[in-house]
C-alpha cells in the first residue's frame, strides 16, 4: 500500500522507534506500522532489520547506539531523508545494568546505564525535536519506569536514570508546549521483555509472578498501546505526563 493510502491512527506519519529489535520497541514498531505510520526501526542489537522486514516497505532498520550523538543524528537524518519528515519519536532503548546494593555498583556500569537510558533520551530529543518542528510538530514518547516514581531495590543507577528521564520529559514538554511538540513518558512496571529474561513472543511462566496488584507480568503489546495513544491525536491535550503502565505497582 502506498504511503498516501495507508490508514489508521498514525496514517501519513513518520515514527522513529529505538530499541525496536525486541520487547516493547519491537511491539511498538509493529503497532505503529499497523496504524499507518512509516517506521524507522532503530537498535544496537542487529535485530532492527528483522523488525523492519516484518513490517515491509513502510519501514527501514537503522543500527544505532543511542548514547552516541553521531549515531542519533544519523538516525534522525535517515528518517527525514527516507520518508520526508518526522512526526513521532519513541525513545525506548534502555538497559538495566548491574544489580546490587548501591555501594557495590561499578562506576563503569553506572556511567553506561546513565548514558543509554538518560543521555539516550536527551540525544533523541536534541536531534529529533528540530526535525519535528520542521514538519509542523509531533509527539515524543520516552520510556521511563515505575522505578522512576518509587525506586527499586538493587537498581539504584537504573532508577536514577529513569527518574532523570521523567524530569527531562516534563521540562522538554514546557519548552515546546506552544510549538506543536508534545513530550510524554510511559513508566512500565515489571514487563515480560528481555530485561526480565524473556524471549520475544514467549509466555510468562505461571510460577513467576511479579509483585504487582494485577498479579501478572505486563506484556510488550500493552506498553505499545500506551505509546500509540501518546503518539496519536487521541492524546492531543496531554503533555508533560509520566503515565504508569505498571499493573498498579506505584499505587500500592
Amino acid at each position: 500500500m502506498s504511503a498516501e493510502g495507508r490508514e489508521g491512527r498514525l496514517a501519513g506519519r513518520v515514527a522513529v522507534v529505538t530499541g525496536a529489535g525486541s520487547g516493547i520497541g519491537r511491539a511498538t514498531a509493529l503497532l505503529f506500522a499497523r496504524e499507518g505510520a512509516r517506521v524507522v526501526c532503530a537498535d544496537i542489537s542487529g535485530r532492527e532489520e528483522k523488525t523492519a522486514a516484518a513490517i515491509g516497505d513502510a519501514a527501514i532498520g537503522v543500527h544505532v547506539d543511542v548514547a552516541k550523538a553521531a549515531d542519533v543524528r544519523t538516525m534522525i537524518d535517515t528518517a527525514v531523508a527516507s520518508f520526508g519528515r518526522l512526526d513521532v519519536l519513541f525513545n525506548n532503548a534502555g538497559l538495566s545494568g548491574q544489580r546490587g546494593p548501591l555501594a557495590e555498583i561499578d562506576e563503569d556500569s553506572f556511567d553506561t546505564v546513565l548514558a543509554v537510558n538518560l543521555k539516550g533520551a536527551f540525544l533523541g530529543m536534541k536531534y529529533g525535536i528540530p526535525a519535528m518542528l520542521a514538519s509542523g510538530g509531533g509527539s515524543v514518547i520516552n520510556t521511563a519506569s515505575a522505578s522512576a516514581l518509587v525506586g527499586w531495590k538493587h537498581l539504584a543507577p537504573y532508577a536514577a536514570a529513569k527518574g532523570g528521564v521523567v524530569q527531562l520529559t516534563k521540562s522538554a514538554a514546557l519548552d515546546y508546549a506552544t510549538k506543536g511538540v508534545r513530550v510524554n513518558a510511559i513508566c512500565p512496571g515489571m514487563t515480560w521483555t528481555g530485561l526480565a529474561g524473556a524471549a520475544d513472543d514467549s509466555t510468562p511462566p505461571a510460577d513467576l509472578v511479579p509483585p504487582q496488584p494485577l498479579n501478572r507480568w505486563g506484556l510488550p503489546g500493552e506498553l505499545a498501546a500506551a505509546a500509540l495513544f501518546l503518539a496519536s491525536d487521541e492524546s492531543s491535550f496531554v503533555t508533560g505526563a509520566a503515565i504508569p503502565v505498571d499493573g498498579g505497582y506505584v499505587a500500592r
